[in-house]
């Protein structure tokens, strides 16, 4: 099929899908790209309960039943890592590790991230005690003390999603009163688990290998207090929510930004280039909501279908299209119509590939035999090995083979299902070939690259977590003397305690924890060799 495009939407959060439901339904050639299939901060976000018409659900199950209903319309979606974009001439470009694509028009909806906030002691404990996550990292927290940094919505919301896990929620604000609306607002005050510090600030955080202890200084007063557990054992959480800042590194260069790094468009979220749109929290505005996020994608897609029709009758486009339903698979598996998607990849298989997979008697075990067996099934080029073990240590194991037998360096500890699904199914399609696409250039430094071993510590809820535990996997694809172990840290605690690990994804090179949080391949690539 053509690598042409009507629309390309560069992100996959709620204003980048709605956008691709009002392309697809106008009958554009549309496709999605972004880096991680779970995208969009509503996809950590615990509870919707402000959009109309939906009383009540999960950012998670709001945003699969979009990718769903913009797959129904012929919607492509997949998830590769943008590079670069050109939005010079009629055609623009946007290249992939994968491949490179063209189109009449883009949307931009790339979104923000987290900003961190610069006290001391935060960048020293990131990922052992200080998160950004609670959706991710909460569960670490059971039974201990948690503060969250933040009088906005954010703040709020996550605060009370703690309390499912801490002892006690410390909700520190600089400000004098909460920022968002009052709704939630009253809801904290009235959890009885939740402390309130207004005109408050952290300065410090301190400890050893964990946080050991934290000091505040109120605003107005100037009065100093300290926080500091009662044993040398403890430790707490610190998770901060102060805001957002632009992913805006693919275009900022080329079209106009605010002060802030924000992309500027109009009311119809064109930008200063015909054909190049924005639309989400990329874009700057005073309410950044999921409301208003779909309403971005619905204008933009709308006035994109507009632009592009035009242009394909004054230039004499024609691109060919094709009425395929995407085969990308989705987190929950083995149902009827995953099946179908996943056989699709497995059909493609050029070669034999085996997955040897280690069984003990125990809970997770027989989870993993079903999973591996029903898998295994899908594709007559997958040869099943099962061994026993008498011991349950790092049981269920699984390893796997390409059509010579000889081990590939990846290895899973635990069930990769949840957002690592996508993570086998790729791992077996790059062994068994054709595999994914790489850049020549990537492909000469992952050769090069010395003897390493990346331990990868994961959650099957992280929605981070699968683009490291894929780059991992394309380093020991194509370097011998890299291996590669996945490790779901909630089933193997012995690793977790003994990498203190308290954030996810979790990346241990060599033995060492490195780095805690989401890593492309470019920063595998650059931590092995500056760490060598």
């Amino acid at each position: 099929m053509s690598n042409t495009y009507d629309l390309i939407i560069i992100g996959a959060g709620p204003a980048g899908l709605s956008a691709a439901i009002y392309a697809g339904r106008s009958k554009l050639k549309t496709l999605v790209l972004d880096a991680q299939k779970s995208s969009g901060q509503i996809h950590i976000t615990s509870e919707v309960v402000n959009y109309p018409g939906i009383k009540m659900t999960s950012g998670s199950e709001l945003i699969q039943t979009m990718r769903e209903q913009a797959e129904s319309f012929h919607v492509e979606l997949k998830t590769e890592q943008v590079i670069s974009i050109n939005v010079e001439g009629v055609l623009k470009s946007v290249k992939t590790a994968a491949a490179t694509y063209e189109t009449v028009a883009v949307i931009l909806a790339t979104g923000a991230k987290p900003r961190s906030l610069g006290f001391k002691g935060e960048d020293t404990f990131k990922g052992h005690g200080v998160g950004y996550c609670a959706t991710c990292d909460g569960e670490f927290f059971t039974g201990k003390d948690v503060f969250v940094i933040g009088a906005g919505f954010a703040a709020c919301e996550e605060a009370i999603f703690l309390t499912r896990y801490a002892r006690k929620v410390y909700l520190i604000a600089r400000e004098p009163e909460f920022t968002c609306s009052p709704t939630i607002g009253d809801k904290v005050k009235a959890n009885s688990k939740i402390e309130i510090h207004f005109n408050t600030e952290i300065t410090e955080l301190g400890g050893d290998s964990v946080p050991r202890f934290a000091t505040f200084i109120n605003n107005q007063t100037q009065e100093h207090w300290e926080y500091r557990v009662d044993t040398p054992k403890e430790t707490f959480g610190v998770f901060v929510f102060v805001g957002y800042q632009p992913i805006n590194a693919l275009f900022k260069d080329m079209l106009d930004v605010d002060s802030m790094g924000y992309l500027i468009a109009d009311d119809l979220m064109q930008t200063k280039v015909n054909g190049i749109y924005g639309a989400g929290d990329i874009r700057p505005k005073r309410l950044r909501q999921l409301v208003t996020a779909i309403s971005d994608g619905a204008i933009a897609a709308t006035e994109a279908e507009h632009y592009i029709t035009e242009t394909k009758e004054e230039h004499k486009i024609v691109i060919e299209t094709e009425q395929n339903a995407n085969a990308q698979s989705k987190p929950s598996f083995f149902d009827d119509a995953l099946k179908d998607q996943v056989k699709q990849v497995f059909d493609r298989f050029q070669n034999d590939v085996t997955v040897e997979v280690t069984l003990s008697d125990n809970q997770l075990s027989q989870e993993a035999e079903s999973f591996i067996s029903d898998l295994a099934a899908l594709s007559s080029k997958i040869k099943l090995i099962k061994t026993r073990s008498s011991s349950e240590i790092n049981t269920p194991k699984i390893e796997l083979f390409d059509q010579h037998n000889q081990a590939v360096g990846i290895t899973y500890y635990g069930v990769p299902s949840g957002h690592e699904f996508n993570s086998i199914i790729l791992a077996l399609y790059n062994i068994a070939g054709p595999g994914q696409a790489i850049d020549d250039a990537q492909l000469s430094k992952i050769k090069a690259l010395p003897q390493s071993k990346l331990q990868i510590g994961m959650s099957l809820t992280c929605t981070l977590c699968p683009t490291v535990v894929q780059a991992a996997q394309v380093l020991a694809l194509n370097n011998p003397e890299i291996t590669v172990e996945v490790i779901d840290i909630s089933k193997f605690n012995d690793f977790k305690e003994e990498h203190t690990i308290m954030s996810v994804p979790a990346i241990v090179l060599n033995e060492t924890v490195v780095d805690f949080g989401k890593k492309e391949l470019n920063d595998l690539i650059t931590m092995i060799q500056t760490t060598a």
